[in-house]
């Protein structure tokens, strides 16, 4: 038997990999098949409830996996019916998940690293940097952990958005892996469309992505519309720079015919004049994109202000004159600290 700490989690692997092990196992090709069910419609939390495996198979099982556990150390809700959970890992180190009900369906935000490395002054998931990426069966567990809170109320997750802490790009094989078993038909069979990944633009992955041809939605942080203030906002763009970021824009449009979302959180006094909205206007009105316009979360430690209401809606409407689509985010659990990070952040101050 291996050390329990040592052992993959089962939710690390893909149907085809339960495949390969059960046969490996020299059990029949059909148990893989109850694995998965059990793993993901039934939603099992231990190997002893997969009740139609034979004992023998259970305890190989038991003795080659564990469950990813997600301990809650806080849940927020919200009046407007967002949940936030700041979750504990094995190692002890803590991420977030957050529910949002709308009219339409459930949403999960998903986490794909603890902590964050790119920088963005205006987030709070970068404060205490990149501690580790997750694993694919982290990132899964949170959705699983998610159904698992709506079941009684025989509710679904619809969709699902990678926009927690993290850059889901930096950690492209797990979050690929997390995205192939949640729209696998006999997996929790999430529609593609209905999922997006948001990068702050790492383009050797966005090439990647789009040449995975997915019907995924790709959103980009932008944030400013050149090179200067975007390098001042984020210090990623020092590696990637705009232009080499929108190229990427362009090329995936190309590959997928599917449109783009450019995610702009307007600063108060920084990103979100007229002139701003001018520029980001002459880049992007002829492409097939849409601008999601975010009023900034105040965050205690960077002490940024919001843009004031009148200005967001000057801002949108420039750019609806240049022809292009832009909407601004409905705010959701603004009263509970909702802002990536945030949570965290506290946590770790409490605990060091």
């Amino acid at each position: 038997m291996e050390n329990e700490q040592s052992k993959p989690f089962i939710y690390d692997l893909s149907l085809e990999q339960i495949q390969e092990w059960v046969k490996e196992q020299g059990e029949p090709a059909f148990r893989a098949g109850q694995i998965f069910d059990w793993l993901y419609v039934k939603r099992a939390g231990a190997f002893a409830e997969m009740s139609n495996l034979s004992k023998s198979l259970r305890e190989k099982l038991e003795a080659h996996f564990r469950f990813v556990t997600l301990t809650e150390i806080a849940k927020f809700e919200s009046k407007d019916g967002t949940v936030k959970f700041l979750f504990e890992l094995q190692d002890k180190h803590a991420i977030e998940t957050v529910i949002m009900r709308h009219n339409y369906g459930n949403s999960v935000c998903v986490t794909t690293q603890v902590g964050c490395r790119i920088g963005c002054t205006f987030c709070a998931s970068t404060l205490g940097g990149l501690k580790r990426s997750l694993t694919a069966g982290e990132i899964i567990a949170q959705v699983v952990q998610s159904q698992k809170i709506l079941d009684p109320f025989n509710e679904r997750v619809s969709s699902i958005v990678i926009m927690g802490i993290g850059e889901p790009f930096e950690n492209y094989d797990a979050t690929m892996q997390f995205l192939r078993t949640m729209i696998h038909p006999k997996g929790l069979n999430i529609g593609a469309r209905h999922i997006t990944v948001s990068t702050s633009g790492i383009v050797p992955s966005m090439i990647r992505f789009a040449d995975e041809n997915t019907q995924i939605n790709l959103a980009i942080s932008i944030h400013a519309p050149n090179d200067a203030l975007r390098s001042k906002l984020m210090p990623v763009n020092r590696r990637f720079p705009f232009a080499d970021v929108i190229n990427a824009c362009k090329y995936y449009i190309e590959k997928t015919g599917r449109r783009i979302t450019f995610e702009y959180a307007l600063i108060g006094g920084v990103n979100d004049q007229a002139e701003h909205a001018e520029e980001l206007g002459d880049v992007l009105k002829d492409m097939l994109c849409h601008v999601n316009l975010i009023p900034v979360n105040y965050v205690p430690e960077r002490n940024y202000v919001r843009t004031p209401r009148d200005a967001i809606f000057e801002f949108q409407r420039v750019l609806q004159k240049k022809n292009v689509n832009v909407t601004i985010r409905r705010e959701q659990g603004h009263d509970i600290a909702a802002a990536c990070g945030q949570l965290r952040a506290k946590h770790m101050e409490t605990t060091g």
